[in-house]
């Protein structure tokens, strides 16, 4: 294979004969491209980029005599060649994504397809949470063989399915009441969120889309046909080649750009796409498969509930550091995902109208049937009028049109409240809520199952809505710890009730003056506001939180996240402002949201152990967790039986002695590096977890994982496995953020393996653990690693004199705060110049650019080579048996490995070079040659813990990947450091009023931010 890219040798070496479906797709997609280009552009671009292509090196870096090159070749472009360039880059980048992910569904399906022995785990120990009458294995000569069949056989990679895991317990003689209590609880949810990483326009996504859609069909027809190798295609294969042609070039002539800086309203559009068109019929298949596998290996255990897999959202919620989400926008967002779930409903059950066409005449039904019939006819006469004798012979068409009817009717009266109008006829019958639909669907499944049927399609309506509700998903409320302290503050000085500025008080006076308020019914806050905005603010939300449950049920939003918590006051202030809204009844102590504390920063997450044994020990605290006081008085009574479960109280909405604690990667990372701060959060995953049941309570741990490794990206399955198993225990909840939704939500059969995988890993880790985690001299040299990790990399970010000045001139961080991709400032309200202010987003967002991916390994390499130093031939053996066998190690170096076959050190240093004002460069080069030695210093450990010659030698179709993009990368990166070269020129002799360059601040710009699109693209990492 031979294209403008790649020479047909390396070619060959990127695309190994075994995948040779993989090369003749890649081959399509760059013939198309390359038509497109001449097409386009004409023969002088193609020719232009292959001579860009040729100039650097096949293994994908830039060299120093090559650098040369194609900077004086670029320079010489104008601003309309440099973009049209920088275009064509990021459509190779976007086409081959696509590809990808295309290639990895098919994958995945073929994963059912195939037969082999199921793999057995070494070195696994039941957790401590299996009950000791459960424990019946046989250590006898079953046990030596299972150990001498692990040891015989070569390690392979876990598939991650519910059809390898159920057959690994058995085989590994997990009792099955341990894992009936393990699927009764299970927890799994994933949280939507609306970070600003997703870089491509969902007018770019539908093209998208549209070209996987003819890839799968040209993938159809030449299976028909059977010229995937032959020379010439039948009629319908050319025809589908000539329609990918004309999209792509349709493609090409729309603007990868976000023409205006996008609305919240907009951002929940494009989170509940994923929804609309792929994970609302993807869902039930979820259950139907761990049903399926679980029957086939434990054909006497039953299933989990339904809805064990659910979903939530921040986008039109989260309104942490984002004015624009205001009250009224959050109401709407409701409104919103409850008009999209019910048309989902009425098209489903308009489809089981056209299904269900059983006749009296062939078939019998239950007289509750025709009872609903008559009641539906005296509500809905109208209904009955124009339908009753089309359907008088068939009942099930005729209750379904009732039912549509209600669905209607309720979609029309959400539309009111949405446009906060009358409701026009508030006497037209409705659906209440889900429970009502559900209570019809349920009589029509149990009429036919009383006669011999089933409707597969009205199984999955009943799985959706007992997953989706009426609301969709969940959504989640944040805010920063301090604008609620400032607004209670704000308060009782208007009140005049304290003496003292509330915000000047010491923690205990503080936690005792709340203590006192929340057990007291006299209302605090006046119903008329008479406060600064952001005061308002709060109680607002509050208010409208309360409106939404009245309206929506009390599952619209049951999650109150406080950012930045860092005390029991933080905690206690939401409760307080909670309270004033009608959320918490402080006479009974039931509460209708969870108050969830997020630790972000490492200081944060070591002082959490505290914050949260201080707060279960306050008895107010505790029995809001419990269900109220009189639920709390009868546990504490009953307290020495076992089965806490017979104490529940059933007025609270909450699941009872449940706490959820949030745990941020991103600000942790940014504070105190990438070993640092997956250490830390390590640790106190496990101490939170002892603490919780020190008092009786569970915990459900709640992951805020970004998309890149230096945010806590990476593979879920594996990061999950590397958890402590007993901090999941069943439960787990994640953020999904940016352009990972795009990558594992955009195709049915991906979306559908991505829920499989980490839900097998939920399971997996809660009843599986090899023990590593509690080995106490295997935690403290951990300890020391992560504290000289954490030191290295202050020392550079923190302590480094230069390396403010180094970051804002040598990254295009001011650039990419320009890109219109999201409603949320990238600096915190009070941010300045400095990384404080800084998110976290726009922070990896700027190193990732340039090739650094400085956050995701930086400190990494000092930490192992000090621990080597006190006993290298020792310590290197250590090192490999942590990774061979401590999951936890395993992670940590895997994601380092992965990000180290990203960083292009040649590339930086173009960028340090062109890019640094010429009074600083040798200052700056300092900089550089530190970064530097750090990263060839953590590439040679990591080669040889892992025991590799090259990076991702254990992963060779990641490496494949990396490798296949980085080539073309290197290009693209030159061409966007001579964009910002010119684009700053043009802003410094701006400001001083002498304007030399030929062309307009906002083409420079434009040709910029389309360079960060292109290298974002082709990293497949933003934030």
């Amino acid at each position: 294979m031979s294209t403008v890219l790649y020479p047909s040798a390396q070619a060959v070496s990127i695309y190994p004969a075994s995948d040779l479906f993989l090369r003749h797709r890649l081959q399509i997609v760059e013939e198309m491209w390359e038509l497109v280009l001449r097409e386009e552009c004409g023969q002088q671009m193609v020719d232009l980029l292959k001579q860009l292509r040729d100039l650097c090196s096949p293994e994908g870096q830039a060299t120093d005599n090559q650098a040369a090159s194609v900077s004086s070749l670029i320079e010489q472009l104008n601003i309309n060649e440099a973009i049209r360039a920088a275009r064509g880059f990021a459509l190779y980048f976007q086409l081959i994504n696509i590809v990808e992910q295309d290639y990895e569904q098919q994958q995945q399906l073929s994963r059912y397809e195939e037969d082999g022995e199921t793999e057995t785990l070494p070195h696994i120990i039941y957790s401590s949470n299996h009950q000791q009458e459960d424990v019946h294995l046989n250590n006898g000569v079953n046990a030596d063989l299972l150990v001498k069949n692990w040891q015989a056989k070569p390690s392979v990679k876990d598939k991650g399915t519910f059809a390898e895991l159920f057959p690994k317990l058995f085989k590994l003689n997990v009792p099955p009441g341990q894992i009936q209590r393990l699927i009764a609880q299970l927890d799994v949810r994933l949280v939507f969120t609306a970070h600003p990483t997703e870089i491509v326009r969902p007018t770019i996504r539908d093209k998208q889309r549209r070209v996987v859609d003819l890839l799968q069909k040209l993938d159809t027809s030449e299976k028909r046909s059977g010229n995937i190798t032959a020379g010439g295609y039948s009629w319908e294969t050319a025809q589908l080649r000539s329609q990918l042609l004309e999209d792509i070039r349709l493609w090409w002539r729309t603007d990868e750009l976000h023409q205006f800086k996008p609305s919240v309203l907009d951002e929940v559009d494009y989170a509940l796409h994923y929804f609309q068109s792929v994970l609302f019929d993807a869902i039930p298949q979820l259950y139907e498969r761990l049903k399926y596998a679980l029957n086939s290996t434990f054909p006497r255990l039953e299933p989990p509930i339904k809805s064990f897999c659910q979903f939530g959202s921040w986008v039109g919620s989260d309104r942490d550091g984002n004015p624009s989400v205001t009250p009224e926008i959050t109401w709407q967002t409701a409104c919103y995902q409850r008009h999209m779930v019910l048309e989902k409903y009425i098209e489903s059950a308009k489809g089981l109208i056209e299904l269900l066409s059983v006749s009296l005449h062939w078939s019998d039904v239950l007289p509750d049937l025709l009872e609903s019939l008559e009641i539906e006819q005296s509500q809905m006469s109208g209904v009955y009028d124009a339908l009753a004798l089309r359907y008088r012979q068939e009942p099930y068409r005729l209750k379904l049109a009732y039912v549509v009817k209600r669905l209607e009717n309720t979609r029309e009266r959400n539309s009111a409240l949405w446009k906060r109008e009358i409701i026009k006829d508030d006497k037209a019958p409705i659906y209440r809520s889900e429970d009502e639909f559900l209570t019809d669907l349920r009589l029509i499944q149990r009429n036919l199952s009383q006669t011999g049927l089933k409707c597969q399609q009205l199984e999955n309506l009943l799985t959706q809505v007992e997953i989706f509700g009426f609301n969709l998903t969940q959504l989640d409320i944040r805010q920063e710890s301090t604008r609620h302290s400032s607004a209670i503050g704000e308060i009782l000085e208007y009140l005049g009730i304290l003496q003292t500025n509330y915000e000047e008080l010491p923690e205990q006076q503080k936690i005792a003056w709340l203590i006192e308020e929340l057990q007291t019914r006299r209302p605090l806050i006046p119903a008329q506001l008479a406060f600064g905005d952001k005061t308002n603010e709060v109680v607002e939300t509050m208010r409208v939180l309360r409106s939404l449950q009245q309206e929506f049920g009390c599952n619209i939003c049951q999650t109150y996240i406080i950012s930045m918590c860092r005390s029991v006051s933080d905690v206690l202030e939401v409760l307080l402002l909670a309270k004033e809204a009608g959320l918490y009844d402080p006479g009974t102590a039931i509460g209708t949201i969870r108050v969830v504390p997020l630790f972000e920063t490492v200081e944060d997450l070591v002082r959490s152990r505290q914050v949260m044994r201080d707060l279960f020990s306050l008895p107010l605290y505790r029995a809001l967790l419990a269900g109220g006081y009189a639920a709390y008085e009868e546990e504490k009574r009953t307290k020495e039986q076992k089965d806490k479960e017979a104490f529940s109280c059933p007025v609270s909405p909450l699941n009872p002695n449940l706490q959820e604690i949030m745990l941020g990667y991103s600000d942790s990372n940014k504070d105190s590096g990438f070993l640092s701060s997956n250490w830390e959060i390590h640790k106190a995953q496990k101490s939170l977890q002892q603490i919780a049941e020190e008092h009786g309570l569970s915990v459900r741990i709640f992951h805020g994982r970004g998309g890149s490794v230096g945010r806590g990206g990476g593979p879920a399955y594996e990061a999950i496995l590397a958890q402590p198993g007993k901090s999941i225990n069943g439960r787990i909840k994640i953020t999904e953020q940016g352009e990972v939704l795009a990558s594992k939500y955009s195709l049915p059969n991906l979306a559908l393996y991505n829920l499989e995988t980490i839900t097998t890993a939920v399971i997996q880790a809660s009843l599986l653990s090899a023990g590593f985690d509690n080995i106490e001299p295997w935690n403290q040299i951990m300890e020391e690693l992560s504290a000289r990790s954490r030191s290295h990399y202050r020392d550079l970010i923190y302590e480094q004199p230069d390396f403010i000045d180094f970051f804002h001139q040598v990254t295009p961080i001011e650039e990419i705060s320009q890109l219109q991709i999201s409603s949320r400032p990238a600096r915190r309200p009070s941010g300045n110049k400095g990384l404080s202010g800084l998110r976290a987003i726009p922070w990896v967002f700027s190193w990732t650019q340039t090739r650094f991916l400085l956050p995701a390994w930086y400190g990494v390499g000092t930490a192992l080579q000090e621990f080597l130093n006190e006993a290298p031939d020792d310590h290197i053996q250590l090192l490999q048996c942590f990774y061979r066998k401590w999951p936890f190690f395993k992670m940590v170096i895997s994601k380092v490995e992965m990000t180290l076959a990203k960083v292009d050190l040649q590339m930086a240093r173009h960028y340090v070079e062109e890019l640094s004002k010429p009074e600083d460069k040798q200052r700056f080069d300092g900089v550089f040659n530190q970064i530097s030695s750090e990263y060839y210093l953590t590439k040679n450990l990591v080669l040889q813990i892992t025991g590799h010659e090259r990076l991702l030698d254990g992963d060779p179709v990641l490496q494949r990947s990396v490798q296949l993009r980085n080539g073309t990368i290197v290009p693209l990166g030159f061409i966007q450091v001579s964009l910002l070269k010119r684009l700053r020129h043009s802003k410094t002799s701006a400001s001083s009023g002498v304007i030399h360059s030929r062309y307009s601040k906002g083409e420079l710009l434009r040709g910029a931010l389309l360079t960060i699109n292109g290298i974002a693209a082709g990293m497949r990492n933003t934030g």
